[in-house]
């Protein structure tokens, strides 16, 4: 069976993986949505992939929490105005794990990854139009709208260095 991409890990930390999905996998898709699931399982590969594993060391529950609260963080899941909501205490305990260790671990894996504030590369697929970080690009030392103020030639340049999630549809060029 061909595993999803972005999912691959080193042989030896297989079984933290699978581990922590175990976990995360039933959570997400019972209280949050499949694509919580998904880069739940994103992230726990990218953190398997990482030498040496951050979570070779510690509790399963408190990686598979503290990784869902990166990406719940990521998503503005703790804000009443979004479509899931949920608070982060809400998460510590369905995982049986403090609050602020959740928190301190999620920002362990927000650094060992150098994952940015609005870093669009974690969002959720369904969020990505609007994801605030996703179109926001530096041209000529000012921050631009990629999706609406620049041209197509700009917005090429800024999907081939990876800047932006995707090209645009004509509709929405200048």
């Amino acid at each position: 069976m061909t595993k999803p991409a972005g999912e691959s890990v080193p042989e030896q930390v297989r079984p933290l993986f699978d581990a922590i999905t175990a976990l995360t996998d039933p959570f997400c898709k019972a209280r949050l949505t499949d694509e919580y699931a998904e880069m739940c399982r994103k992230l726990t590969a990218a953190l398997c992939r990482k030498r040496p594993s951050p979570l070779a060391s510690g509790n399963s529950n408190t990686w598979a929490c503290a990784i869902v609260y990166t990406i719940g963080s990521l998503n503005f899941l703790f804000d009443r105005s979004q479509t899931p909501y949920m608070t982060a205490a809400d998460v510590a305990t369905a995982f049986g794990v403090a609050k602020s260790t959740a928190g301190n671990k999620s920002k362990a894996i927000r650094d060992a990854l150098k994952i940015k504030t609005l870093d669009w590369h974690w969002c959720v697929p369904s969020k990505r139009d609007d994801y605030p970080g996703a179109w926001l690009i530096e041209v000529d030392g000012l921050i631009v709208d990629a999706r609406r103020h620049v041209s197509r030639e700009v917005q090429e340049e800024a999907f081939r260095r990876g800047l932006i999630p995707y090209l645009p549809a004509a509709e929405h060029r200048p």
